[in-house]
């Protein structure tokens, strides 16, 4: 099925494409080519890390999980299928709710998933204590005041419950301008030096659980990713136009790069809110 043509690959113009083309063969092909298992993410994350993650959260029939940037679902849809639990699933692009809520569909899962749409940044529509997880994966640096948003995510979730969120972008090595510009392309990004979230995390009133390393899976998938979108140059090119083609190249050949380098880096932490 041939995708609609895009123009813009900046911000909200490059999601919504991204997003609007989910489901299209030629898009499935490049996901799973760069992931292995193709899920419907949209992000670093890999089946076998998603699964880790799911034993931290220790998540099971009866328990709710709010997950933050959510994308088009598929992460969200796989943890509740494995794990029975409830999830609500929020972001702020319309094009990836859209597609949540047809997936969801279409796997069976609507009873125990939904999708809206919600601006993370600013206070979300939910009462305090009402989810024992939150997650947000590789999508926090989209979000301008991190304490505002980790004390909003503390206030959602009930006693025990625990946050995890990934930052993929933690300063760890010397950058420049240009790759600054090129890792940066696709929006607002917030860069953080090294233990940044551990402060705010504590601030907050959490008690950080993980703290782990986790820039591999970032530089293993921007290398796939792009070559599997290299090998379809010219349908991609058909679709997204040369200027936006190239530069999610560039910018998927900056993030394997400064990641394998090791002077930009992707954190994993879960943090638990006290009982």
């Amino acid at each position: 099925m041939l995708a609609r043509r895009v123009e813009d690959w900046i911000g909200h113009g490059h999601y919504d494409a991204n997003y609007g083309n989910f489901q299209t063969d030629l898009y499935e092909q490049v996901r799973r080519e760069a992931y292995g298992e193709d899920i419907g993410q949209n992000s670093w994350l890999t089946t076998d890390e998603q699964d880790r993650f799911i034993a931290w959260l220790d998540l099971s029939p009866g328990k709710a999980l709010l997950d933050v940037a959510c994308g088009a679902g598929g992460p969200a849809l796989r943890i509740a299928g494995k794990s029975g639990c409830s999830v609500v699933g929020i972001d702020v692009h319309e094009e990836a709710i859209s597609t949540a809520c047809s997936l969801a569909a279409q796997r069976g899962l609507s009873r125990l998933a939904a999708f809206r749409v919600a601006d993370a940044a600013q206070q979300l529509p939910f009462p305090d204590g009402g989810f024992d997880a939150v997650t947000c994966i590789d999508a926090i640096n989209h979000l301008p005041d991190r304490p505002t948003v980790i004390r909003e995510w503390t206030r959602l979730l009930r006693p025990g419950g625990r946050l995890l969120f990934t930052d993929p972008i933690t300063v760890t090595g010397p950058m420049t301008n240009a790759e600054i510009a090129l890792r940066s392309s696709a929006g607002f990004y917030l860069f953080v030096p090294c233990k940044y979230d551990e402060e705010i995390i504590a601030q907050c009133g959490l008690r950080l659980v993980v703290s782990e390393n986790v820039t591999r899976n970032m530089a293993e998938i921007a290398e796939r990713r792009c070559a599997a979108r290299a090998s379809r140059s010219s349908d991609l090119r058909t679709i997204e136009g040369d200027q936006a083609y190239e530069q999610q190249q560039e910018f998927l050949e900056t993030a394997a790069r400064t990641a394998r380098e090791g002077r930009l880096s992707r954190f994993v932490y879960v943090a638990e809110k006290p009982r």
